[in-house]
């Protein structure tokens, strides 16, 4: 905290009072919001017999959202909280895996934060691999860019064009073309027959 002045601790200071109270106030007002309760209760239904599937669905992923988001919100206020201890405790603007000062900037964009931006967990690649890849096998042999087109397959760009000359669901009369007759004219590199 050493590398901190005390005008920059007291900004930092009211930054995080304000988040505090604004994080409580939004649980102060979310008490009435049914999310302690049961589904059944907080929607005020008796029975949901007579309510269609959807609905329901509707009614299920609006709470897991609104739980979830509660969920986010109440961890910042725990990082909030935390960042008001280590500034009693002095160990304020430290990060906590290297011990480097945290400069001034980053603690202004996210005053609760307790890593530099090198020790972000976010910015980290763990050093183990996902659990899937023992199992896997390795390509084919040639895999890769060209592999469609040397296995006599056709490519994204030619799929189209294949698949028109089988026809499709549209009619003949149907068509954007003009004078259309079967579905054989319907293809885009053919031209209408004449009569």
């Amino acid at each position: 905290m050493k590398h901190l002045t005390e005008q920059q601790l007291d900004k930092l200071k009211h930054s995080l009072l304000e988040m505090k109270s604004d994080l409580e106030e939004h649980f102060k007002e979310d008490n009435g919001s049914g999310l302690g309760e049961s589904l059944r209760l907080s929607t005020g239904d008796l029975s949901t017999a007579d309510n269609h599937p959807a609905d329901e669905g509707t009614e299920t992923f609006e709470r897991s959202r609104d739980l979830a988001i509660d969920e986010n919100l109440q961890h910042q206020l725990d990082q909030v909280n935390e960042a008001l201890r280590r500034m009693e405790t002095g160990q304020y603007g430290i990060d906590e895996i290297s011990g480097e000062e945290i400069p001034y900037e980053r603690l202004e964009a996210l005053p609760y934060t307790t890593f530099t931006i090198d020790n972000s967990p976010e910015q980290r690649v763990p050093d183990s691999r996902p659990v899937e890849e023992e199992v896997m096998t390795l390509p084919p042999s040639g895999a890769g860019q060209h592999r469609q087109q040397d296995a006599g397959r056709f490519d994204d760009a030619s799929a189209w064009k294949t698949l028109e000359s089988y026809g499709n669901s549209d009619s003949p009369a149907m068509s954007a073309k003009r004078n259309v007759k079967s579905y054989n004219d319907m293809a885009s590199d053919t031209t209408p027959d004449e009569d």
